[in-house]
């Protein structure tokens, strides 16, 4: 019966909820598992992924804020304000994960780091190329039924994560196989460009409403 009287407006709002915290969740569990397997095999692409993990979650709790801070029914100028501080947020956390697996991947390749095979990576990532894409659909769906810019500019940072998540798996598959251990520095670096352009077009729209 509660759920027959929800507006569309507030089913809206529960699902982006639990899709946020649900994106918390796997991050913090994704972040703590890549960190420690990359300090045991020695892996820089690892523990990278690990620290984009982290910053997924950062611009996660961005959403949760904003969605806390204006809830359907608030006045439009509450929406405005949440929406426009949650953008310059979002928009930072792009501009971090980008300047991380720039030093990181460019490090790797200067470097020549060999990690060792690491079967708990290949089994992370595995998992979090089934779990990251379901996420960002949903979330860039109900972003964009909502109206919410803040909640579509997440779900394409999921979406960029799950990229990272086949390159980590594809790097490190064939460092195992054949020894290629440069695949996965140069993947990530193959992405920075689209991470630094969705930065930028997060920070336009946040100027827009700042107009």
């Amino acid at each position: 019966m509660e759920a027959a009287a929800l507006s569309t407006g507030e089913r809206l709002h529960r699902r982006a909820l639990r899709l946020e915290w649900l994106t918390v969740g796997w991050n913090v569990v994704e972040a703590l598992v890549a960190i420690t397997a990359g300090v045991i095999a020695g892996s820089v692409a690892l523990i990278g992924f690990g620290a984009d993990s982290g910053v997924e979650v950062l611009s996660a709790v961005f959403v949760l804020w904003r969605l806390r801070a204006a809830r359907p029914g608030d006045d439009e100028r509450l929406h405005r304000a949440a929406e426009r501080r949650a953008l310059y947020g979002v928009a930072a956390s792009f501009f971090l994960l980008a300047a991380y697996i720039g030093f990181e991947a460019a490090g790797g390749l200067i470097g020549g780091e060999r990690p060792e095979t690491a079967t708990a990576g290949i089994v992370l990532a595995a998992l979090s190329l089934m779990v990251m894409p379901t996420l960002a659909y949903w979330k860039g769906r109900t972003g964009r039924r909502m109206g919410s810019r803040a909640l579509e500019a997440d779900a394409v940072e999921t979406w960029v994560c799950s990229y990272l998540s086949f390159a980590l798996l594809a790097g490190l598959g064939l460092n195992a196989a054949f020894g290629w251990w440069w695949g996965d520095a140069a993947g990530a670096l193959a992405m920075l460009p689209v991470i630094v352009w969705q930065g930028l077009e997060t920070l336009e729209d946040a100027r827009e409403d700042d107009g």
